[in-house]
């Protein structure tokens, strides 16, 4: 068997496919690393659909008042519940019932309120869901069917009716010394139980000028969308009047498309800037602070004076065989008192961020109700660069 032998001579100058594949290789991590940059800020911001609502586009609010019958004996009492036992009256004598006083004695019926929200541009036919909650003294309205209810807006006309089985998450039950209720059972749900009767006339497509609102009223963060709108068309349609409010002028190369210019623009991503703020509940003792919130330096010190006594009676007996003694008790008294003497003094400095801020209240052993109180005095002494917000 013949061995052949390779001898490899290395040269000063590469070969040309190891240059190339070397240019195209820096070409291609140089690719990848613009994208990341390009993408980074994106995870930090978000689309304009989610943080502005646009002219036209909301919902409406419905209301009705209803009847549900075909309750299992936790309807209203009629003998006391006036309103219903009219409202039944009245749909009995409209179907061409005259019912009499005395035969009005059913449980199985119940006055209830109608609540929808009509959705922007909805059609006449199409349907939505609707919200029933009980008005009287009804117990349950588990397994009730709203009869007809016609639904009204704010300006009186009806825009909707709804009917159906209702939904109740909730039940009650119970005997005589014992009542289990879970959830609500007072109110329930039908879906798609209202058919829209009406439209509300609003034209988009022509319109010349579109009127954005932000959800969260801030100068940055509006001058911000007005901005990547404008490098978006390429011209100066968008600006900023107000906190709130951004008009846009349609460019032409969108006349009589609105819908589409709307499209384009609510996917465009803007990184929306926030008070320096802090909200407080102080029935849960839930404290929510901001990204930009920060302390100037301050030095805290959180300690109590607690008193602790403890009452112990002890019984006390002659000893065996003794001639004279009698038994009784003595009343034994521990007293304890903390000064907070383990607490100590932290200082922050200037600037501290959040972690900062909740690492140093935490090392004082301070928990929520406390945090507030020191919260609320940090503000006081003027150490606190945010807003303080009570719910």
């Amino acid at each position: 068997m013949t061995m052949t032998a390779i001898t490899i001579v290395r040269t000063g100058c590469p070969m040309p496919w190891i240059e190339t594949f070397r240019k195209a290789a820096v070409a291609t991590l140089a690719a990848v690393l613009m994208l990341l940059i390009a993408a980074g800020p994106a995870h930090a911001a978000s689309r304009i659909k989610d943080i502005v609502d646009f002219e036209g586009v909301r919902d409406n609010m419905l209301v009705g008042f209803g009847l549900v019958v075909g309750l299992s004996n936790t309807g209203d009492t009629l003998k006391t519940g006036g309103f219903t036992k009219q409202s039944l009256q009245a749909m009995l004598n409209r179907l061409g019932v005259k019912p009499t006083d005395t035969g009005l004695d059913s449980k199985n019926v119940a006055a209830v309120m109608v609540t929808a929200s009509l959705p922007p541009f909805a059609r006449q036919g199409s349907r939505m869901d609707v919200t029933v909650s009980a008005l009287g003294d009804s117990k349950s309205l588990l397994g009730g069917t709203l009869l007809v209810t016609p639904l009204l807006g704010a300006d009186g006309e009806v825009y909707a009716v709804a009917q159906g089985q209702l939904a109740v998450g909730g039940f009650q039950a119970g005997g005589q010394a014992e009542t289990v209720t879970k959830g609500v059972p007072t109110s329930g749900r039908i879906a798609s139980g209202a058919i829209v009767e009406r439209e509300l006339g609003f034209e988009m497509a022509n319109k010349a000028r579109v009127k954005l609102t932000l959800r969260n009223p801030d100068f940055t963060t509006a001058r911000r969308i007005s901005q990547a709108i404008n490098a978006f068309l390429g011209t100066a349609a968008a600006g900023a009047s107000d906190p709130t409010t951004i008009h846009l002028e349609v460019p032409e190369s969108y006349r009589n498309n609105v819908v589409n210019l709307l499209t384009d623009i609510e996917q465009l991503r803007v990184e929306p800037d926030q008070l320096a703020r802090v909200v407080i509940d102080e029935h849960s003792g839930t404290i929510v602070m901001g990204e930009n919130v920060r302390i100037s330096t301050v030095a805290i010190a959180q300690g109590s004076l607690t008193i602790r006594i403890t009452e112990a009676a002890q019984v006390s007996q002659p000893g065996p065989f003794a001639e004279v003694g009698t038994t009784t008790t003595v009343q034994r008294t521990d007293i304890q008192v903390d000064e907070g003497a383990d607490k100590r003094l932290t200082v922050l400095p200037s600037g501290v961020s959040i972690q900062e801020l909740v690492n140093g209240l935490n090392a004082l052993g301070i928990g929520p109700r406390d945090m507030i109180t020191i919260l609320q005095a940090i503000k006081t002494a003027g150490a606190l660069q945010a807003e303080i917000e009570v719910m």
